[in-house]
């Protein structure tokens, strides 16, 4: 990725995909009082550049997927390989390298139990170095990163000329077919994908298409993430947090930290870790005081184990995709 630095446009435009990936750059452009030219060209200046990009996301929820949180511990000559293996697979996002190096993290959404055990219990525990897994199930999250106020920029006004029509509260059960997968898998790689390119893989209609996205994204079943590293925003230091929280104080513990400006996510999860949640921050000292300031403020809170994060391979989306416009 090149170093990039933003300015108030750029800025504009990263909040306004933010609000929504598929906005057209009119739309955009009109929110931000410049030309869709200018909207155009920022936009294919800052995906070539490799700072951000706009992915297709499936709510696992929909589809009757399981969501899990990984741990691996490796030797020191196999975390990166490892990483990048896992950050390959089309059920991984967030892949991390942690600590030391020798820990990663990573989210796991699983279609069915079979292919859950067959990562958990088969691919996993035999490759030698791969030295300890810890497989925590994902129960609620409170807090997501597409809504982490770290990107905000536009006033209200602006960002209510963005948001795109309500989507269903709960994910309507979906069940896809051929061609969705094929649409959605395009959509993984660049969300912005036209409607043309998109029926042109399936053989159909631009009108057939585009009827569908807009169906599954009412649903709640397909949304659109802004893969961005908050580094571009001025948070650099990343970590994951692993909390153990008294039980009768969970939820109120995840809720009050989906309010906290550095949290991105926070999930209540299963294991002796019952609440997980990663951090966006300024810098060491930033993080020091989040965790000193903030959350030594939760009565209910147990434990804290911190994590900063080393090197990212995924977030959303598909990993490796070059930059293509």
């Amino acid at each position: 990725m090149e170093t990039v630095t933003l300015d108030a446009v750029d800025r504009g435009l990263v909040h306004a995909l933010q609000i929504d990936g598929r906005a057209s750059f009119r739309t955009v452009a009109e929110a931000l009082g410049v030309s869709e030219n200018t909207v155009a060209r920022r936009y294919r200046r800052l995906r070539s550049a490799g700072v951000l990009r706009v992915v297709g996301v499936v709510n696992g929820v929909a589809l009757g997927h399981s969501s899990w949180a990984l741990r691996l511990q490796c030797t020191p000559d196999a975390a990166g390989a490892v990483a990048a293996a896992l950050a390959a697979r089309p059920d991984t996002s967030y892949v991390h390298l942690l600590s030391g190096g020798t820990e990663i993290s990573c989210n796991v959404q699983s279609p069915s139990a079979a292919e859950r055990d067959a990562l958990l219990l088969h691919k996993l525990p035999r490759t030698s170095r791969v030295t300890a897994v810890s497989a925590h199930l994902l129960l609620r999250a409170t807090a997501l990163p597409a809504a982490w106020p770290g990107a905000t920029w536009l006033s209200e006004e602006q960002a209510g000329r963005l948001r795109p029509a309500p989507v269903a509260a709960v994910p309507e059960p979906v069940a896809l077919d051929d061609q969705d997968r094929v649409v959605l898998e395009l959509l993984a790689r660049d969300g912005r994908a036209g409607y043309r390119e998109l029926a042109a893989a399936t053989g159909s209609a631009d009108s057939t298409v585009k009827r569908r996205l807009d169906a599954l994204r009412r649903s709640g079943a397909l949304g659109y993430a802004l893969d961005l590293s908050p580094a571009a925003l001025g948070f650099p230091t990343e970590a994951r947090l692993w909390m153990s929280v008294r039980p009768s104080g969970l939820l109120q513990v995840a809720q009050a930290m989906a309010e906290h400006p550095e949290v991105c996510f926070a999930a209540l999860c299963t294991g002796p870790s019952n609440l997980v949640a990663a951090v966006n921050c300024r810098d060491a000292e930033d993080l020091c005081r989040y965790l000193t300031e903030r959350v030594a403020t939760l009565d209910a809170v147990r434990s804290v184990e911190t994590a900063p994060v080393i090197r990212t391979l995924k977030r959303t989306g598909t990993a490796g995709i070059p930059a293509s416009r």
